[in-house]
This record gives C-alpha cells, structure tokens and sequence, in this order.
C-alpha cells in the first residue's frame, strides 16, 4: 500500500485552529485575510454563525495574531505571501487580545459557574502577564478585589478607557455550554443560566455595555457560535453589533471555495499523493462536501472546510481516501435535536418537518436570525435552526421565501439517521443494525434483495406502532430510503428525473468506495390505499410500473450503472403498511 507521508507534499491542518502552529509548520494553508479589511469596514462588534467544524477557530486565531500587539514578532512569520501581508491595514498589531473559548467550560450543571469563572479567570490571568508592560500594579490589586467574572470584564473596560489602551474580545463558540445544557439538563436549567440573575447573562450585559459605553476600553468584538438561541436570550435579542452570519460579502470567509478545493487538488496531484485526476476526487468531495450557501443574494456555495481536510488527508496518511467518507467529528449529535422532536416518547410537529424534509427534498420557509428559546419549536425557527446548524441550505427563492434543502450526501445520511433514532426512542420502530447491514451487504455483492424488503416488511408487520405513520406512496419511498441508507455501499437518490419521468429509487454502487460491488437497481414503488385494494388495482399498478420501468432504463444515470454493474429492476407494491407485491422485471 501506498504511503506518501514521506513524500515533500505539506501536511494538511486538519483539526487544527491555531495559525502560529500551523504556518511555523509551513502546512497547507488557504489564505482567507483578504476579508480583514472587509470586516473593519463593516464594524467594530461582531458576531457570526457557522455550523460546527467549519473553521471558525482558526479564523479567530488569525485576527487575533493580525490585531495582538504581543504576537507582533510573529506577524512576518505568520502572514508572510498573504493577502494582508502586502495589503496591512493600519490596525495591525494594535490591540491587547482577551481570548475566551466556551467550548472548554464545564457544562454539567452543578459544575458549569465554577468552570466558566475558571476559564475566566485563566484569560483574565493571561491578559495581566501578557500586557504587564502596560498594566499598572493597580491594575492588578484592584482586579484582584473583584470575585466574579462579569465584574473583572467590566473593571477590565473602565481600566483600559482610562489609560487610553485598546482592548479586543474574542469568544470562540459562545453558546457551546449553554446548548449542551439545553439539550441534556432542560429548558429550565438553560432559563437560569441565560435569563433572570443567571451568571452568563450578566456576562453578556458587560459585554452589551462595553459596545455601548464611550467610557469603555472595547474596540473590537469577535463572537462565533453556531445557533443564534443562546446569544438572543442572553441579549433580550442580539443588539451587541453587526451580525454577519448572512451577509452575501462574507459567505465565502468560512469554508472552501471550489477553486480553493481544486487547488488544493492539483497541489496533492503533482506530488503523486492522489494517483487519480482530480476531477475525480472533486466530483466525490462536491457530492458529500459541497453547496453551502450563507446567503441568498449569492449563487457561489462552499465546501465544509473539515471534511475536505478529512478527506485528503487520508491520503497523505494512507494513499487512499478514508473507509467512512463523514468524519466523525462532523456530526450533530442526536441528543442535540432529540428534545426538538421527541417529547415523552413520542413526537411534536417539528418530526413531521424532518419527515417533510426527507419526502419532498426541500422545503420553503423564512430564516429567521434571531430567535429565544421560548419559541425555538415553532416551525419557522426550528427549519432556520436547521439551516445554522448546517442540516438545510439556500437553494433557491421562491415568491419572497426561501426553498432550502439538504447540502449534500453527509447530511443526507445524517438527516436519515435522525429520523431512525426518532422511531427508536418513541418506540415506533427498531431494526436488528446488524443483521440488516449484513442483507444489504448481500443485496449489494450476490444481488440478493428479497431478502432485505422481506425483513422490513415483516419488521413493520411485527411492530405495530410505525404503521400509523405509513400512509403514501412518498411517505412509504421515505421509509424507505431511511434504512437503505444505513449502509454506504450505495448513493442513494429519488425522485430523480429520468427519461419523461420520475425513478422513485435509484441505487447507485458507490464505486469509489466499494469496488466489489456486483449490483445496482433502479426501483419503483407503487401504494394503494388499504382500503381500496383489489387485485384489479394491484395488477394495474404493476403494469404501470413496467411501463416506467422501461422508460427510465434508457436514461444516462441507469446507462452509467449498467456500463460496470448488473442492474436489477425492481417493483414493490404496498397497500397500506403492508408489502403485497415484489418482483425483479427482466
């Protein structure tokens, strides 16, 4: 097996956010200072959302190393042949930085006050040993008085106004503790952390004050997160600054662009590290890494910057691309959405939108930018939720509204995932993983796929409580698609124009993957309803099926499986909840 870690190609920052480090290292790095200028144009106090593992840190590591007045002796090394290295602004190494980072605080409830002051304490500590050139001994007696960490922000303020010092606040994932909270300790836990005396909102009422107060040593502010939940209940609505999460000028500061994923590419190429042309492992990366759109008023979409590191960097450490194309990392833990759509073991409307989601592909909804927690199950702030979490982006407008849909394959997974732990945990449905995977394994390498429709529909026939929730040919396709896609041996698409028509499942081998696999299918569903069944209909609904099933067959998607698989069509009738009718059209 390949192994080109010996080879001069530059290592890859993947999972790195600090760029000190990585530019000490000379690893591969994607110049993003250009928009350093932009933001001082824009304001002084800022605040952005970005889903999770998409660079936010690392961006915040690079204004403060711009804007810290102590990290000036690196600044040549650090931004040497970047944008702002031949395009500095007068700001430049001008500022004394206080650095938190919330991702780090302890979010246990019992223990997450003392944590937070822990770790405030530490950045208050940092700032003092940093800055001792510049700070009085008063500084230090008096902050030493104060016994919290809203209290050390404030007297931090007033000291630097006073003696005509500069301050920039960074904080790096806000809402990480409170979020976590929510979702695992409840909504009154979360209330006493964010509303009333809660410690964290008086935090943010500093840091409100500081934006606001002439008398206030704050000049800039940097806050990142990935919902905008916690920072409008701890704001009463967020009024600290300008909020950039969906402004078309900054759409392309976080993440990959498809030019930077193609450069990158060739970089990886020339070395001999990826053996394959690079249109290749694009096409791939853009099926499962692409299409981000952090506005409406722009048409470029962005790659998640984490996945395509993840993604070649297997490379560089194997010579090949990884076993599980979704880093773990990337993942939206259930438990994160569960209390959204499950309530005392069973479901609230908001499952039904990621069922409506799953069946249409999209879905048309305002995003709302600010929301509090109170009104975080309605409908339109729990699909804008979605959307700042990564899940939904902007695909198109439509009559003033906007039409979102699911990114690319990685969330699509994701996206099924969900709406199988939502079955479990209500108690609708369970399947035996194991014994499942192991028939769509078969299904994939001997072409035996009976088996795998009858071991669902004998399933749903055991378990009584999912049939109240089968109803509909597209609901049933769903369903479906749910549990097909619990294996990555296919990409798995419906509903996809073929040939005057409308395949309802296409099962592509994921060649790149699984080089083994034998067999592809083109499938058709039908449904009648359980009360109208008759054998007259059933009949009809098969021919109808043929009938389609020939006319897709001639389409260039099925051409491409059949030119290296066998491909089997297949027809399922349902009536209801129960499979009544399968058969493989030869």
């Amino acid at each position: 097996m390949k192994l080109p870690i010996d080879s001069k190609a530059k290592r890859l920052p993947y999972g790195m956010a600090d760029i000190v480090s990585i530019r000490r290292e000379n690893l591969y790095y994607v110049d993003k200072t250009g928009y350093i200028p932009l933001l001082e144009k824009t304001g002084k106090y800022i605040f952005l959302i970005r889903p999770r593992r998409f660079g936010k840190s690392l961006w915040l590591t690079t204004l403060a190393c711009y804007y810290d007045l102590f990290l000036e002796n690196k600044y040549e090394m650090v931004f040497k042949d970047t944008y702002i290295h031949t395009n500095p602004t007068e700001e430049r190494s001008s500022y004394m930085l206080l650095n938190f980072n919330f991702s780090v605080v302890n979010p246990a409830f019992s223990k997450v006050e003392i944590s937070f002051e822990e770790h405030c304490d530490t950045a208050f500590f940092m700032f003092g040993e940093k800055y001792r050139k510049f700070l009085s001994s008063s500084f230090y007696r008096e902050i030493d008085k104060k016994s919290t960490s809203y209290s050390k922000l404030d007297f931090i303020f007033k000291y630097t106004e006073l003696e005509g010092l500069k301050v920039v606040v960074e904080i790096d994932e806000y809402d990480n503790f409170a979020n976590t909270i929510l979702t695992t300790e409840g909504k009154e836990r979360y209330m006493a952390l964010t509303h009333g005396e809660g410690f964290f909102r008086h935090f943010f009422n500093v840091l409100k004050g500081g934006t606001s107060d002439s008398s206030s040593g704050l000049s800039k502010l940097f806050i990142t997160g990935v919902s905008p939940v916690t920072m409008d209940d701890v704001t009463s609505g967020f009024n600290i600054g300008k909020n950039i999460t969906m402004v078309p000028e900054f759409n392309e500061m976080i993440g990959f662009t498809g030019d930077e994923v193609l450069e990158m590419l060739q970089y990886y190429k020339e070395l001999n590290v990826i053996e394959e042309e690079i249109e290749y492992h694009y096409e791939i990366m853009s099926k499962w890494y692409d299409n981000y759109r952090f506005s409406e008023d722009v048409e470029e979409k962005v790659f998640n910057s984490d996945m395509v590191l993840y993604y070649i960097d297997s490379f560089i450490l194997s010579g090949r691309m990884p076993r599980d194309l979704i880093d773990q990392n990337i993942k939206v833990d259930y438990g994160k959405l569960k209390h959204l759509i499950v309530l005392d073991r069973e479901f609230n409307g908001n499952f039904s939108r990621l069922k409506e989601i799953m069946e249409d592909k999209e879905i048309v909804s305002n995003i709302n930018i600010s929301f509090p927690v109170e009104e975080m199950l309605y409908p339109e702030n729990f699909i804008s939720l979605l959307y700042f979490l990564g899940l939904l982006t902007i695909n198109r407008e439509i009559e003033g509204s906007n039409v979102l849909n699911i990114p690319n394959e990685t969330i699509r997974k994701l996206f099924y995932g969900y709406l199988r732990k939502g079955y479990e945990d209500t108690g609708k449905f369970r399947l035996d993983v194991y014994k499942f995977s192991n028939l769509m394994r078969k299904m994939a390498y001997e072409g035996r796929w009976e088996d795998v429709f009858e071991f669902l529909a004998k399933e749903i026939n055991r378990q009584t409580g999912i049939r109240d929730y089968l109803a509909g040919e597209k609901v049933i396709v769903g369903f479906l698609l749910a549990y097909l896609n619990l294996t990555n041996y296919y990409i798995i698409q419906s509903e996809v124009e073929t040939n005057k028509g409308f395949a309802d499942l296409i099962l592509e081998p994921f060649r790149a993957r699984y080089e083994g696999i034998n067999y592809g299918y083109l499938i058709e569903v039908k449904y009648i309803n359980r009360g109208e069944y008759t054998e007259e209909k059933k009949k009809a609904k098969v021919t109808e099926a043929r009938v389609q099933l020939e006319r897709y067959d001639n389409d260039r998607k099925i051409e491409r499986i059949r030119e290296s698989h066998k491909l089997k069509r297949i027809i399922l009738v349902f009536s209801g909840w129960e499979l009544i009718h399968m058969e493989e059209m030869l």
